[in-house]
């Protein structure tokens, strides 16, 4: 995966949105209905000096920034919760961020929920609700606790719509930040 490249996101202020908005659009290279992917964030600059060869001329502009690298793959037989558990990051790790696709609901919708569901019986009414929207994640902590998400929706698939914001999915960044504990 390389940096920003000229056709990709847009540029934004800080290097952990870029990086965030960098993850997204790969991603959406990938199209939909994938498992979710997980990221180490490094320092562009230190990686440049560790590894020239990793990081390319191109990506001059990017030195300040923060370089995805993405992990093997996550095991599908394992609840996402409990895998990040298992997770413990090198120093040389600045950050991590997670990839994921979900079916959520409208704010609207929340209070139609019934109680007293398991996880997999309110899968599959979020699945059946006809305002259920399919979304892509991707949420990034840095070790100091900085963090930033982006959403985009299937039904408006374009870079150009995605949601960004450091408080959009708040209980998975507070999942990725624990593996930094």
């Amino acid at each position: 995966m390389s940096n920003v490249s000229p056709s990709g996101p847009p540029m934004a202020a800080s290097p952990l949105t870029r990086a965030v908005l960098e993850i997204d659009e790969y991603a959406s290279s990938l199209g939909w209905d994938k498992p979710a992917r997980l990221f180490a964030l490094v320092d562009t600059a230190k990686l440049r000096a560790q590894a020239p060869n990793l990081v390319s001329p191109a990506d001059d502009a990017q030195v300040s920034g923060l370089t995805p690298i993405e992990q093997e793959e996550i095991p599908r037989n394992k609840p996402l919760d409990k895998f990040l558990g298992t997770i413990a990051w090198p120093d040389s790790v600045a950050g991590c961020a997670l990839t994921v696709e979900r079916m959520m609901l409208p704010p609207s919708a929340e209070t139609s929920v019934p109680e007293g569901l398991s996880d997999r019986e309110l899968a599959t009414w979020v699945a059946a609700h006809p305002d259920r929207q399919e979304v892509r994640m991707t949420v990034a902590v840095l070790r100091g606790g900085a963090r930033e998400s982006a959403i985009r929706l299937r039904e408006k698939d374009s870079a150009t719509e995605v949601l960004t914001g450091p408080d959009l999915v708040p209980g998975l960044a507070e999942a990725l930040a624990a593996t930094f504990a």
